[in-house]
């Protein structure tokens, strides 16, 4: 099969309506190399940068409420820095670049989506959109 690792897509498919964050960016936990008392960050695969994650809301009024916040994950060498807040939002808008998801069965045999985004930024166009492409580190 050709698709092989992480599918590339564009963050319109994986967050037609946007999305917001609702948490702050963290260091992902390498539990293989970490030890008690000692905090290893994990490294991705492929490009060996640090990964960091922050948990979005997705704005789709249709998304179960289950579902609703889903953990992004970041590939950067650096801790990423959020978009500054807007004013009048309760919660502050994002996209993502360089996107890509890898589907794995989740504990409950259910197929699930993790998303990995190179680059966070404001929107370019300012707030929320509208459609749905399901997924994102839930049960599909």
């Amino acid at each position: 099969m050709a698709l092989q690792g992480p599918i590339p897509v564009s963050f319109d498919m994986v967050f037609p309506h946007g999305c917001y964050l609702v948490g702050e960016v963290e260091a992902v936990k390498d539990f293989d190399a970490s030890t008690n008392g000692r905090f290893v960050q994990a490294r991705d695969k492929q490009s060996g940068e640090l990964v960091w994650q922050i948990a979005v809301m997705d704005a789709d009024p249709q998304v179960k409420p289950a579902q609703k916040t889903v953990a992004v994950k970041i590939i950067a060498p650096v801790q990423p820095v959020p978009p500054a807040p807007v004013a009048g939002l309760p919660f502050t808008p994002v996209e993502f670049d360089g996107v890509t998801v890898t589907p794995y069965v989740n504990g409950n045999g259910r197929l699930a989506y993790s998303i990995r985004v190179r680059e966070m930024r404001p929107p370019r166009t300012g707030g929320a959109k509208s459609g749905h492409a399901g997924g994102k580190e839930a049960a599909a």
